[in-house]
């Protein structure tokens, strides 16, 4: 009786590599691709939680509700002006602090530690927090606000001009840290032989930044923006806990409106259709930021 052929080590070493990672697939495909495809096929029916079992194929029926529902048309366009706001504001003053903490020194270790404290707070509690600081009652900056005219009668986040600017501000604070966090690492990782020989040929210290550092920063500073878009672009927690979407919808962003769909009207066909045109929006700006981050890669190696 012939002997079993034995596995070559080529062959064992690929197939352990395939053991390992078929439990992480599937792990993946369970918790994600199975949701996202059965998210994208329910867009296309019109299926309420309130009539189970009733739901029938509208095609896209559902995007063009959306697209014609005011509603859903300002939330789309406050998502977008949300993170562009906030990411540029963060990546604007993350980058001038990343520049001053970029010298070693026990200050300015000391200096980061206590500026990442904002984000190791949950968002929710971000959120409780600055709803009592800003609340126009007995807020500690939302009743002198009222008091010296800063604000309306009614604080910020009732009207319709300050309600959004003040969700930006409230994001800056959190999450600025973590863009300094970024960006500190990408200057630290800088060769220093460049900066040492442009500082002996004559260039002053705005010369280097803007011809040395920035153009060397530009594959860090698109990865910390796509990461801070992809996630600014999914606010939930604020808009819930502070503003409901209110004033007139000024807060009213694409998460939370998909959100009150499905959890409110229950109508999650809807819900599932602005859910998907939030994954087709996420996707081209990481594809851009992507195409960036390739981009300067490619001019640095040259």
């Amino acid at each position: 009786m012939p002997r079993p052929r034995r596995l070559l080590l080529s062959q064992r070493r690929r197939l352990f590599f395939v053991m390992i990672g078929v439990p992480a697939a599937a792990y993946v495909a369970a918790v994600t691709l199975w949701p996202l495809t059965q998210g994208l096929v329910d867009s296309f029916y019109d299926d309420s939680l309130l009539r189970p079992g009733r739901d029938r194929f509208t095609g896209f029926d559902n995007y063009v509700a959306m697209v014609s529902d005011p509603s859903a048309r300002r939330a789309l366009v406050n998502t977008f002006a949300f993170t562009f706001a906030a990411v540029a504001s963060e990546l604007l003053l993350g980058f001038a602090l990343a520049l001053l903490l970029w010298r070693d020194s026990a200050f300015n270790r000391a200096s980061l530690s206590l500026l990442l404290v904002p984000v190791t707070v949950t968002p929710l509690a971000v959120g409780l927090v600055f709803r009592a600081l800003l609340a126009p009652e007995f807020g500690v900056i939302g009743y002198w606000a009222v008091q010296w005219g800063i604000s309306g009668p009614r604080g910020f986040f009732a009207d319709t001009a300050t309600a959004l600017p003040t969700l930006v501000g409230i994001d800056i604070w959190e999450w600025t840290p973590l863009m300094v966090l970024i960006l500190l690492a990408g200057l630290k990782s800088l060769p220093h032989d460049v900066m040492e020989a442009a500082a002996i040929d004559g260039a002053g210290a705005a010369q280097r930044l803007v011809r040395i550092v920035v153009p060397l920063m530009v594959p860090t500073i698109s990865l910390a923006c796509l990461l801070r878009a992809m996630d600014a672009f999914k606010l939930f927690d604020s808009v819930f806990i502070i503003t409901k979407g209110g004033p007139n919808d000024a807060t009213n962003v694409l998460m939370f409106h998909a959100a009150k769909l499905g959890l409110e009207f229950f109508d999650i066909g809807a819900a599932s259709a602005v859910s998907t045109v939030m994954l087709l929006c996420v996707g081209l700006l990481s594809f851009g930021f992507i195409q960036l981050m390739r981009r300067a890669d490619a001019r640095a190696l040259d």
